[in-house]
């Protein structure tokens, strides 16, 4: 076999010993496997990120998505996913977050049933991060996992029953910089998948469960495609069953909504669910019609499930997740307990509450929270509706979703206060995240890159409008500019002047900036940011 420095180049400052420091991850099998997966796929992913340039030129064009023509026998037939396995059966609340030791633990003991363990929105994709948090997956689930917070004083552990363990790797747009593969920066989303099942498949079938998922990002049912020959690969490669691996699709693409069935379809030996990813789902909708003529969108916190766009999607997950079999899972509360005031804490919560009482009642079958004091909340709600596992009982045929209600402007307005919020939370985040820190609080929200993608592409998308206020200013380039010299000046007062240069702040403030002044939109921060990391 040939050597893990021949199958894999080092790039920049990483070498051969940087590799060793992760010797129980980066085998040499292990690194023959991910070179067979780069082989194999990395050539059909860059044509799918191809592809999407041109559909976004069909919608530049002043188009919307429609439901596939091509694909219209696969909609009205017959048809259901394979069967979904034991552990899987009942979701009714999925805590999620990042891959650091402490987080897997806090998680996998929160009392949520599963927890999505995440590489991709709220993981900085540090070389650490994503390496370290491989090594905290394996150690889950051999239950080896523990940890010891210096500060508190305290040993973190597994309690003996725990959430079931999905992994999110990386979206298809991405690549792992560190590790080039005949001079080629590695796919991320195989750089993640494949280092997971590589080293837990067996450990995780040999205690009656397997490697579960949840893929993000997808644009088109033939990148649904692309992951189940993904799936099947690797499941020869690894010599066991087909249809082992699950997987759960995240919804968070405006076209991925138009194309439901089709998904389900290509994946139906694998798929089990899914998942209205709410936040990428409003950023996706700005971001693909953002040269559609009067087409604007009102302050982020105005765009809510209660859209008539947002709850058509999340209606359509039910009606079609449950006649082709799987689950529709709802979307994220991002809410935080708010310490030291009772009455602003019991009103963020009372919110939580009225969405989780919301997903229910409409027929999702389980849904997504941040923090662990939520876990509570939500399973309350589900607890009180639900009373079976799930709800594939309820089939949703009163409803007939239409393409024009997928895409219906929500009403609202855009303001100042907007703006401001826009690019402080933008900056803020993008300091966090370029200090490694993918998940962050900030103003009692868990926040990660998918509201920080809403956040600039608002700003770019009302600049190059120039949008006009409810108190009829325009905004334009000079206001812009007035306002964000202002929200970067209480930036510096708050930090402190002698204490920015110990931070990200100045590199956040230029690439904030600089995003939003370009003409050409990027399609996601993440990868301009990524060469900082």
């Amino acid at each position: 076999m040939e050597n893990s420095e021949t199958l894999f180049r080092t790039r920049y400052r990483f070498s051969k010993e940087v590799l060793n420091t992760y010797p129980k991850v980066l085998t040499e099998d292990a690194m023959a496997f991910l070179n067979a997966l780069q082989q194999k796929f990395n050539e059909g992913r860059l044509d799918l990120l191809k592809r999407r340039k041109g559909q976004q030129a069909f919608f530049d064009d002043g188009k919307f998505p429609e439901f596939p023509k091509e694909t219209k026998t696969i909609r009205q037939s017959d048809w259901r996913a394979a069967p979904i396995p034991h552990d899987l059966l009942d979701r009714r609340v999925e805590i999620t977050g990042p891959v650091d030791r402490k987080m897997v633990i806090n998680a996998l003991n929160s009392g949520a049933k599963t927890f999505m363990a995440d590489l991709e929105d709220s993981n900085a994709p540090s070389w650490s991060n994503c390496l370290e948090g491989q090594q905290n997956l394996i150690d889950a689930n051999k239950r080896a996992i523990d940890f010891f917070d210096v500060n508190k004083n305290k040993e973190y552990a597994l309690n003996e029953k725990t959430a079931v363990l999905l992994i999110r790797p990386r979206g298809l747009h991405l690549n792992e910089k560190n590790l080039l593969v005949d001079g080629v920066e590695m796919s991320a989303s195989l750089f993640d998948f494949g280092l997971y099942v590589f080293h837990n498949t067996k450990t995780l079938m040999a205690n009656n469960t397997a490697p579960y998922f949840y893929l993000p990002k997808l644009e088109h049912y033939l990148e649904a495609r692309w992951w189940n020959e993904v799936f099947e690969f690797a499941q020869d490669y690894l010599d066991v069953p087909s249809g082992t691996f699950k997987t759960t699709v995240l919804i968070e693409t405006i076209t991925a909504s138009h194309q439901l069935d089709e998904i389900i379809y290509e994946l139906k030996d694998h798929i089990v669910g899914l998942n209205c990813g709410r936040w990428d789902y409003i950023f996706s909708y700005i971001k693909k019609f953002r040269n559609h003529p009067n087409f604007l969108v009102p302050n982020r916190d105005q765009v809510t499930m209660t859209s008539p766009f947002m709850d058509a999607y999340s209606k359509l997950v039910i009606q079609r997740c449950h006649k082709r079999g799987i689950h529709a899972i709802g979307g994220m509360a991002a809410q935080i307990p708010i310490k030291n005031n009772t009455s602003a804490n019991e009103a963020a919560m009372e919110k939580v509450r009225l969405d989780k009482e919301r997903e229910v009642q409409n027929g999702h079958d389980g849904t997504w929270v941040a923090h662990p004091a939520l876990v509570g909340i939500a399973m309350n709600e589900f607890n009180k509706h639900m009373s079976t596992p799930n709800q594939l009982h309820i089939t949703r045929d009163d409803i007939s979703i239409t393409p024009d209600e997928l895409v219906a402007l929500p009403k609202g307005t855009i303001t100042e206060a907007g703006v401001r919020k826009n690019i402080n939370v933008g900056i803020l985040y993008l300091e966090a995240w370029l200090q490694g820190n993918g998940a962050v609080a900030l103003y009692h929200l868990m926040e990660d890159a998918a509201t920080a993608e809403i956040s600039r592409t608002q700003i770019w998308h009302w600049l190059n409008k120039e949008v006009i206020f409810e108190d009829k200013r325009i905004f334009n380039y000079a206001l812009f500019a007035q306002i964000f010299d202002d929200e970067v000046e209480k930036i510096v007062t708050e930090v402190g002047e002698n204490k920015i240069r110990e931070t990200q702040f100045e590199r956040a403030f230029g690439l904030f900036k600089e995003l939003v002044l370009s003409n050409n939109f990027e399609e996601f921060l993440t990868i301009p940011a990524y060469k900082y990391l």
